[in-house]
């Protein structure tokens, strides 16, 4: 009898030992996004972005250095707000997550990339555009967008050249993305020989304009340009309406959303804005962005907002990285990734520079007609 036990326990340790031995691997991947708040479907949209590629990667069955790889989310809201940021990046970390994407916001992204670079986490941001995000040093910062030098600037030509803008005002909401490209946008007016009557600031949460707006109004500009968001630009255009300030509308691509024209309340005029999305497909592309948007739309029944596919390709390039390096290792994939090149995406040819910045950035130009955003250009 004893004999018979002996043999069955050495059994079932043997079939657990197997079992252990052939446990997946499990690679956490981090998420950050503003899921609470005025810009929380933008912060959704991210999200659902993220979660679209950990499930397509675990029904593919990846491979990480000879072991299957079973990937997790782990999905923060930093509410557009750097302390919440922060303490997102430190909550991940504590976690031990094996890389994050994010944050959206430049305001969060900033600050939390001293928390990874600290940990040595690679960190891919889908969406933040201020300079200074990949310029502080931090060998664990990427991004898959063209930075407000290019679309802050591209916008200010645009105004000049295509607009023909004789006087020019500027809004920005004082938060890092928003001043930020605002300060481009001035930048390249002026360089374009363009001139601007007014300089006005808000902030991220605010609703009511009509001072800055009556202010700006007396000085009878002919574009507006606002660094900010869509929730706080749709109450501002339907402002501007009410006081008969028919002047065109600009914006980075913080206003660039589907949403837009419903957060305007319907007041927007066809052609009346002019926004620019850091990111954009033309030629064959275009095919593989058309074909997210339906997979999208057929898996969350919700329209795409901005950039969810930002989002996708980012989570995509790290774990091509880990492939490659054979190791969800933060320590041994972040040589590899850093040396991402030609990396086809639903968003473009994704490649990095010795910075963490996408290489030959692509900027959209969009307006809008009949409350549908309408592709101008896809620049470079």
């Amino acid at each position: 009898m004893q004999v018979k036990l002996n043999v069955v326990v050495g059994a079932v340790a043997l079939m657990l030992g197997g079992a252990a031995m052939a446990q997946d691997l499990v690679v956490k991947i981090g998420h950050v996004g503003p899921t609470s708040g005025g810009i929380a479907h933008l912060g959704k949209d991210n999200e659902l972005g993220a979660r679209m590629a950990i499930d397509e990667l675990n029904a593919k069955g990846v491979t990480i250095g000879g072991k299957k790889a079973k990937f997790e989310l782990l999905a923060e809201d930093d509410a557009g707000d750097p302390k919440q940021g922060t303490a997102a990046a430190q909550k991940l970390m504590d976690s031990k997550v094996n890389g994050v994407i994010g944050h959206l916001n430049s305001g969060t992204s900033i600050p939390a990339s001293k928390v990874y670079s600290d940990a040595g986490v690679p960190q891919i941001s889908p969406s933040a555009t201020n300079p200074k995000f990949t310029r502080n040093g931090y060998k664990t910062a990427f991004r898959v967008v063209a930075d407000d030098v290019h679309l802050g600037g591209t916008l200010g030509k645009y105004a000049v050249n295509q607009l023909k803008g004789k006087a020019i005002a500027v809004i920005d909401d004082r938060t890092a993305y928003g001043q930020g490209v605002a300060d481009e946008f001035e930048k390249g007016v002026k360089a374009s020989g363009g001139k601007v009557v007014g300089r006005e600031f808000t902030n991220d949460k605010a609703t009511d304009f009509s001072s800055i707006l009556t202010s700006l109004k007396g000085k009878k500009p002919d574009v507006i340009f606002f660094g900010g968001m869509d929730a706080v630009a749709g109450p501002m255009l339907r402002q501007m309406k009410q006081l008969g300030i028919e002047a065109k509308f600009m914006g980075g691509d913080g206003i660039c959303s589907g949403e837009l024209p419903k957060l305007s309340g319907g007041t927007m005029g066809d052609g009346q804005v002019v926004c620019a999305e850091a990111g954009g497909v033309e030629g064959e592309s275009k095919k593989s962005m058309d074909d997210f948007k339906a997979r999208f739309k057929d898996k969350y029944k919700v329209e795409v907002q901005i950039y969810a596919p930002y989002v996708y390709d980012a989570l995509n390039v790290m774990v091509a990285a880990m492939v490659k390096a054979g190791s969800a290792e933060p320590a041994k994939y972040l040589p590899v990734l850093a040396k991402t090149e030609g990396y086809k995406g639903v968003t473009g040819t994704i490649s990095f520079d010795n910075k963490g910045d996408i290489k030959n950035g692509a900027l959209t130009l969009y307006t809008y007609k009949g409350g549908a955003r309408e592709q101008i250009a896809v620049v470079r």
